[in-house]
């Protein structure tokens, strides 16, 4: 009687790992895209599905004029921020660049 007990509480255990290697599978793991700071699963991850800004955020002279900005020696001590790759000026303006999500384990 006993062995027939111990049989069937194997037996359910053995059921309860296949059903949560089973939902491990149809789920996909998430990872966190390093350069829009957005989640995405492998199976979501396009060509555009990242927007980002490919340059730094920036802290000088900002002429409209030039597409590389440099400070020269006749410019005011203080300084614009922006984007270097597009000018935007918001710390949070949205990407001008699409790509694939690069997860910070790639």
């Amino acid at each position: 009687m006993i062995s027939s007990t111990t049989a069937k509480a194997t037996s359910l255990s053995k059921e309860c790992e296949m059903e949560k290697e089973d939902k491990g599978k149809d789920k996909e793991e998430e990872k966190l895209c390093k350069r829009c700071k957005q989640t995405y699963t492998s199976s979501s991850n396009a060509a555009s599905a990242c927007r980002f800004h490919p340059s730094f955020f920036v802290c000088r002279h900002h002429d409209d004029q030039k597409r590389y900005y440099e400070l020269g020696p006749n410019d005011p001590p203080y300084a614009a921020k922006f984007y270097d790759c597009c000018g935007a000026e918001h710390p949070e303006a949205s990407g001008c660049t699409t790509s694939f999500h690069v997860s910070y384990d790639d």
